[in-house]
């Protein structure tokens, strides 16, 4: 594995991961593809938009329709029908997140009971290294111990210290060729605990880093002065990957402190409920001011929704539910993120950074205030 740097803005971060199936330019976002799938987009099409790595997820994958499956189909590249790279989650934030699932935590692992069916299963890092390697992934994250934010200050603590043992047994795990590791910092915006665990995961010699525990719902301004302290805390000649965040003004705040990637659902989960990310703000396509209205979704967009409809036709398949409707907004609102990541890519090369991202920031906090305006009207 190489990480390259090709140009550095302050702490923003322009480079090239180099993966067994492709190189990522960075930063780069990550369409979510959980189940092996990112929702109502092909793997034809997220090429078309840009798209340079996705995410499948440890948890659900192994649930349905099982790892075992996934290896026998020819690992998960194959099955899904994307030659590009893929990035697995370990699922450790999943089983955590469904906190009333969980069973019991002890060294070993993590036991719960399947979202699935039920029935009580288990997680442990060497287990979590073998079904990433089974679905054969090009990057594996560790399991870690993903507490929310409103834990106290000793559960936090010895999630911190968890993680840091298990990211050391699952370095030792075997791994399938040509598969990166990453490890995992916790300790929330703790001071003391984030900085111990990071310089704890650095010390490890991961191919990459992750800051996980944040995005979780702790205060936003909290979590971007931990991103900013923390990650130039990891070593600079890998991948640093902020775990969670999605939104336009978020994804520039973490490239700013020094992030390489990130992943959300945030796209195309506002595409199923009819809303559009545009420089005019977020457009929920349901409202009535847009049944006559003849404009794209975004001018500067070239998306399919945004070549060939108007957001008059989009409201109708949205409000008819049609599925055409919500496949159009997924697409064109992954195609915003990615258009944006690849922009402030540019801009660092360009050693432009903070101006494309002033700019950026100004162009949605006014549309922000305009539909805010319209809103109290």
């Amino acid at each position: 594995m190489s990480f390259d740097l090709v140009a550095t803005g302050g702490e923003a971060r322009a480079g090239v991961l180099h993966t067994a199936h492709g190189d990522v330019p960075t930063p780069a976002f990550m369409p979510v593809g959980t189940k092996g799938t990112v929702k109502g987009l092909d793997p034809e099409r997220l090429r078309e938009l840009g798209t340079t790595i996705l995410l499948g997820n440890t948890y659900h994958l192994h649930f349905r329709p099982g790892e075992e499956l996934v290896e026998a189909m020819g690992g998960l590249h194959r099955f899904m029908a994307w030659d590009g790279p893929i990035l697995t989650d370990s699922g450790g934030f999943q089983v955590f997140s469904l906190r009333d699932t969980i069973t019991g935590v002890d060294e070993d692992g993590v036991t719960f009971r399947s979202v699935y069916d039920g029935k009580e299963a288990r997680f442990t890092p060497e287990l979590a290294a073998g079904i990433q390697r089974r679905l054969g992934s090009d990057i594996a994250m560790c399991l870690d111990v993903c507490p929310p934010p409103d834990v106290t200050r000793q559960e936090l603590e010895a999630a911190t210290a968890a993680t840091t043992r298990w990211a050391t047994r699952q370095l030792e795990a075997p791994r399938a060729p040509g598969q990166l590791v990453f490890g995992i910092s916790q300790g929330g915006t703790d001071p003391e605990l984030r900085r111990r665990s990071t310089e704890e995961i650095a010390a490890l010699g991961f191919d990459g880093h992750a800051l996980g525990g944040l995005s979780v719902g702790e205060d936003r301004e909290a979590m971007l002065e931990t991103v900013g302290w923390a990650a130039p805390l990891l070593p600079v000649e890998r991948p640093r990957y902020f775990m969670g965040i999605g939104d336009p003004a978020g994804i520039l705040e973490v490239v700013e402190r020094g992030i390489d990637m990130f992943d959300c659902v945030l796209p195309t989960r506002l595409g199923r409920t009819g809303s559009a990310l545009t420089w005019e703000g977020r457009l929920n396509l349901k409202n009535a001011r847009f049944a006559r209205d003849e404009r794209p979704l975004d001018e500067s967009c070239s998306c399919s929704a945004c070549r060939r409809f108007t957001r008059a036709y989009l409201r109708h398949l949205i409000n008819q539910q049609e599925l055409l409707g919500l496949i159009l907004l997924s697409e064109h609102n992954v195609r915003f993120l990615l258009d944006l990541t690849a922009g402030a890519r540019a801009s660092i090369e360009r050693g432009e950074f903070g101006s494309y991202k002033t700019a950026a920031l100004e162009r949605l906090d006014s549309a922000a205030f305009a539909a805010g305006e319209e809103v109290s009207r």
